[in-house]
């Protein structure tokens, strides 16, 4: 295999597991499938800041806060100041909105320990996984700074 194939493959692949959360979420009647990810982030039973969240998932700033000020307002989320930060802010479920994404998120949970069981070396599977992605963010960051250079 030549590293077209290898890298078209891939792509196809990492839709297609893309594309089967979207799925999901829309049988969840979920508005956006930007919002199952959030969901998914804010479900760990931390406090993430929001730039933190669009940083790990890549979620564009404000469709997240979009996302996240309609989850504020059905009191699903609550968010709080980080200290010494004046712009950015720690979003965290609340009671209620702990249990809209267990209720959303609980059958998903339930068929990826399925999926997840038959893994053979799931560690070894996503350190490869990170390794990849680590050097594919230093090809788009190469390519970003050449575009930066011309432009003064």
């Amino acid at each position: 295999m030549d590293e077209r194939t290898f890298f078209c493959r891939l792509g196809r692949l990492i839709y297609q597991i893309d594309g089967a959360y979207e799925q999901y979420g829309k049988g969840c009647k979920l508005g956006s499938p930007n919002l199952l990810w959030i969901l998914y982030a804010l479900n760990d039973g931390e406090r993430h800041s929001q730039k933190q969240i669009c940083e790990d998932w890549d979620i564009p700033r404000s469709t997240a806060n979009t996302i996240i000020k309609d989850l504020e307002n059905k009191n699903y989320v609550a968010l709080s100041q980080i200290k010494g930060e004046r712009r950015e802010l720690l979003v965290s479920l609340t009671d209620s909105g702990k249990k809209y994404a267990d209720g959303i998120l609980g059958d998903l949970y339930k068929r990826e320990k399925e999926v997840f069981s038959e893994i053979e070396r799931p560690n070894e599977l996503l350190d490869a996984l990170q390794n990849l992605s680590a050097k594919i963010q230093k090809i788009a960051a190469l390519k970003s700074s050449d575009g930066k250079k011309g432009k003064k």
